[in-house]
């Protein structure tokens, strides 16, 4: 794909939807790394739900602390794997409060030393919380990236620095929730709903669907 198409791909995309932003619901930056910890192989919409009850309630370190590992686990028992993220967000609180003054960090060391944080969380927070160009490559964007054409690559890592290199610089800081979103509601995993698409005669996927 050249950089004319691509270029091409994201201001339709933008023009779609200017100011894209995550489905999780948050209102701080401790927030969302509360709510990206418990969305591991979970909908939006389930976090949504639980962190509903959770945020009133406890939405700092300390709070969640105070809260205690059985009154948090009660909270998210909704959301799947919730004993394993449980103790992950508390061990997480107990270093957030302990070692960085119950802030946040802004930097992908600090954050991927926090237990339960990968490489993955740590790009979201650092492009959500914090504006900077990260590419956060789920499932949605590995197949959004290699269907279309648009940054191919055989694994995450590969098709992360690939977007980097090729997403035009003034795109790249919203690229990562239009794709998440495309791969979501429109380039959907069985049957792309290439009918459906804006950027369906510029995507190089070959069996494109009248659906």
């Amino acid at each position: 794909m050249n950089k004319q198409k691509r270029t091409e791909i994201f201001e339709r995309l933008k023009a779609d939807n200017p100011h894209p932003t995550t489905e999780l619901e948050y209102s701080s930056p401790f927030e969302l790394l509360a709510a990206v910890l418990l969305s591991a192989q979970a909908t939006d919409v389930g976090v949504n739900k639980a962190t509903r009850k959770l945020f009133p309630i406890a939405n700092t370190p300390q709070a969640i602390i105070d809260l205690g590992i059985d009154g948090l686990k009660e909270k998210i028992k909704t959301i799947g794997l919730f004993n394993t993220k449980a103790e992950n967000l508390m061990k997480t609180c107990h270093m957030l409060v302990d070692l960085h003054n119950s802030v946040v960090p802004d930097n992908r060391e600090d954050l991927e030393a926090l237990p339960g944080v990968g490489r993955k969380t740590a790009n979201v927070i650092l492009n959500t919380a914090f504006g900077q160009p990260t590419m956060a490559v789920d499932t949605h964007i590995f197949r959004v990236s290699n269907r279309t054409g648009i940054a191919p690559g055989k694994n995450v890592l590969e098709v992360e620095k690939r977007l980097l290199r090729l997403v035009p610089k003034e795109y790249l800081i919203d690229a990562h929730h239009w794709l998440i979103l495309h791969g979501r509601y429109v380039c959907v995993a069985r049957k792309p709903r290439c009918g459906a698409c804006n950027i369906e005669d510029l995507c190089e996927f070959k069996k494109k669907t009248d659906y």
